[in-house]
């Protein structure tokens, strides 16, 4: 115990140290529209890039990060750096795409976010209706009635709204109908254990869900071709994977924006 606090407490200084240094970057991964074949959105992910350690997972320094309120300052400079490559894009004559950025619970819980996120794209003059705010299950359903104005806040603001790795909290249907969310993400989980019968029946009932509640629906962690099969033959309205791309660079996203993957799709229909 002793060794893993140790240990926590020097990840955390070196995550300080992280964001004064610049080893951090984003890279972006693709969701594709299932009707047309085309990259529509781009998920932000976070990477560390240390000097000795190498590459460090998220799943080590997101939680310290978390632990110890440098989350905050973490989430005020992903945003800063989305609205960064999105001017970068835009110089580049590209389309305007939405990028979703992951809001983690402490954000959420922060009595100005709305504030924050408002003043963000004053600052920034970034289009609301570019950026897509993905926010845990739990966070919003913790106080979900309280959480109903604040995310009316947020919504008000002209971006969108997602709650991330559905179905693995405790939603209360009354209070999701309520929430002025726009789309649905099934968890990276449910899609892992789509070849069992548990897990493709989570699959089924979300995605009913999603087309009852007239919101989009989004699977990620899509690794193979019977996994992409099964979710285009149930609808599913839009896809993120490594089937399709790993998490790429800013400068790689114009090129992935000319990819069509319409074969793939077509590909899948016949497999089910």
């Amino acid at each position: 115990m002793n060794a893993r606090a140790v240990e926590q407490l020097k990840m955390e200084e070196e995550l300080r140290d992280a964001m004064q240094n610049h080893e951090l970057e984003l890279r972006y991964q693709p969701q594709i529209d299932i009707s047309s074949g085309q990259v529509v959105s781009m998920e932000a992910l976070v990477r560390w890039k240390h000097p000795v350690r190498g590459m460090v997972s998220p799943l080590d320094f997101i939680p310290v990060a978390e632990s110890t309120g440098q989350i905050i300052e973490l989430g005020d400079w992903v945003l800063t750096e989305v609205a960064r490559h999105c001017l970068y894009w835009d110089s580049l004559g590209l389309p305007p795409f939405r990028v979703c950025v992951n809001i983690s619970p402490l954000q959420f819980n922060q009595d100005d976010l709305p504030g924050r996120i408002s003043r963000f794209l004053e600052h920034t003059k970034m289009d609301a209706k570019r950026l897509e705010l993905e926010l845990t299950e739990s966070a919003i359903m913790t106080d979900a009635q309280t959480n109903i104005e604040k995310l009316a806040q947020l919504k008000a603001l002209g971006l969108e709204l997602a709650v991330d790795d559905f179905g693995t909290g405790y939603s209360s249907l009354s209070y999701l109908k309520r929430f002025p969310i726009d789309t649905l993400k099934i968890d990276q989980s449910f899609v892992g254990d789509l070849n069992t019968p548990d897990g493709a029946a989570i699959v089924d009932a979300i995605i009913a869900l999603s087309k009852t509640l007239n919101l989009r629906v989004i699977a990620e962690g899509i690794e193979n071709p019977a996994q992409l099969a099964y979710l285009v033959n149930r609808g599913c309205d839009l896809l993120q994977g490594y089937y399709f791309s790993q998490p790429i660079y800013p400068e790689d996203v114009p090129a992935m924006l000319r990819q069509d993957f319409n074969q793939d799709l077509a590909s899948a229909v016949k497999i089910a």
